[in-house]
C-alpha cells in the first residue's frame, strides 16, 4: 500500500505539478512551497495521517550517532529551509533529521539575481543566495519555546556583508551565533559549522589550516552543549581536504559533511547548453555527486575512526543514497532531488533501501557504512 502511494505522488509530481511549476521562476516556487509547507506544518491531524500513509519506519535503518537517535538516514540539507520554517513537515514526508539555515548573525537578503535556476537536463540547480537568512535574533525569537518531532540541526555560517571583515571580526560574527543559540538553549540536536559556501562577500576563508584553527579554537571555548558538525567544500584538492581534516580532528567535531556546492568552470556532468545559461556556476544536484562520492571514500578510509561522514550531493534515488553510505556515509542529505523527483523521495528512499539491505543480507544499514570505501 505504502509503495503504490509513494509512486502515485512521485508520477503526479513529476508528470503534472513539476512541469507547471517549472513555468515560473525558481525563487518565487521555492518561497511559494515553503509557505505552504510551513501551513501544513500547523495542521496538527495531517501529520498522523501523512506519516501514515508514507513514512517507512523500520528498525534496519535506525542508527545512534553524535548521541542523537536517527530513525532513518536519510536528512533535508543545509540551503533549503534557511528561515527555519520546515522542522515540522519534515517527518510528514520521510525525512529522518534536517537542518535548517544557514544561519548568521547578520540577516542577509541574499545576493542579487539570480539566486537560483534550474539546469533540467544536467538535474541540477544554480543556487546564489549568498546565506539569504533572517539573522540569528529571529530564529532565537521563533524557536524559543519549539518542539521538533526529529532530529534538527542548525547550519551556523558567516554572516554575508557587503561591507569588508578582517578575518578575526569574521570569526568573532561567528562565535556570535553559537552563543546565541547556547544562551537560549534552542531544541537544535547539532550545530552544523558551514565553511563551505562559495558565494559570499568578501575575501574571508576558513580552508587553509591556521585560518580554520583559529575559528575552531574560538569555538571550543564556548564549550557547546550539542555535537559540531562542519560542513566541507567539494572543489578542494585531496590534499587540501586532508590538511582541513588534520585540524578539524585536533577539535571536539563529531561529523563532516561532504559536501557543498561544485563551482568548477566545466563540470562533465553538466550538460554544455545548461553550462551557457548562467554566469554565477555554483552549481547543486548531479554535478557534483562525483566528486563528493570520492571524498566520501577516501574521508572514510583514513578518518572513519574519528570521525562520521554525512553524504551530500546528486541524490536522487535509493541507489544513490546507498552508493553513499557503502563508500562511508552514515547519514546522507539531499535537496536537489527532491525539487526534481518530489516531495516523496525521502520515503522513496527509505523504502528502497531495505529493499537493498535485504537483498545484500544486511540486518542494519549501519553495517553497509564503508563496505565500498575506496583508497
Amino acid at each position: 500500500m505504502k509503495e503504490f502511494l509513494i509512486k502515485s505522488v512521485k508520477y503526479s509530481y513529476t508528470l503534472i505539478l513539476r512541469p507547471v511549476f517549472f513555468l515560473f521562476d525558481s525563487e518565487t516556487i521555492h518561497t511559494t512551497l515553503v509557505n505552504f509547507g510551513t501551513q501544513i506544518g500547523k495542521i496538527t491531524p495531517l501529520h498522523f495521517l501523512i506519516k501514515k500513509l508514507i513514512r517507512i519506519e523500520d528498525v534496519s535503518l535506525e542508527q545512534n550517532i553524535a548521541g542523537i537517535k536517527f530513525d532513518n538516514p536519510i536528512g533535508l540539507a543545509a540551503g533549503f529551509d534557511y528561515e527555519a520554517k520546515l522542522p515540522n513537515v519534515l517527518p510528514m514526508i520521510g525525512f529522518g533529521f534536517g537542518t535548517v539555515g544557514t544561519i548568521t548573525n547578520k540577516p542577509y537578503e541574499g545576493n542579487p539575481p539570480p539566486m537560483l535556476g534550474r539546469l533540467i537536463k544536467s538535474k541540477s540547480l544554480l543556487v546564489n543566495k549568498g546565506f539569504k537568512n533572517s539573522g540569528i535574533a529571529k530564529i532565537v525569537n521563533q524557536h524559543k519555546n519549539s518542539k521538533f518531532p526529529i532530529p534538527i540541526g542548525i547550519s551556523i555560517g558567516k554572516s554575508n556583508c557587503r561591507e569588508q571583515m578582517t578575518q578575526q571580526e569574521a570569526v568573532n560574527d561567528v562565535v556570535e551565533s553559537f552563543k546565541e543559540i547556547e544562551k537560549n538553549n534552542l531544541p537544535f540536536k547539532y550545530y552544523e559549522l558551514n565553511i563551505s559556501c562559495p558565494n559570499l562577500y568578501g575575501n574571508i576563508e576558513f580552508y587553509s589550516s591556521q585560518k580554520l584553527r583559529e575559528l575552531l579554537a574560538a569555538i571550543t571555548t564556548l564549550r557547546l552543549s550539542r555535537p559540531l558538525f562542519i560542513k566541507m567544500p567539494i572543489d578542494k584538492r585531496n590534499t587540501e581536504v586532508n590538511e582541513m581534516l588534520n585540524v578539524i580532528i585536533s577539535f571536539p567535531v563529531q561529523d563532516v559533511i561532504f559536501g557543498n556546492l561544485w563551482k568548477d568552470k566545466n563540470p562533465k556532468s553538466l550538460d554544455q547548453e545548461d553550462d551557457k545559461k548562467y554566469k554565477k556556476r555554483f552549481y547543486s544536484g548531479k554535478p557534483t555527486e562525483e566528486r563528493s562520492n570520492e571524498l566520501i571514500g577516501l574521508v572514510y578510509k583514513k578518518y572513519c575512526d574519528r570521525l562520521t561522514i554525512i553524504g551530500c550531493g546528486g541524490v536522487f534515488s535509493p541507489e544513490d543514497a546507498y552508493k553513499k553510505i557503502r563508500l562511508g556515509a552514515s547519514l546522507v542529505e539531499l535537496i536537489t532531488g527532491l525539487i526534481y523527483q518530489g516531495p516523496q523521495l525521502p520515503a522513496e528512499i527509505n523504502f528502497g533501501l531495505l529493499r537493498l539491505l535485504k537483498k545484500d543480507g544486511f540486518k542494519n544499514i549501519s553495517e553497509v557504512i564503508g563496505t565500498d570505501a575506496i583508497g
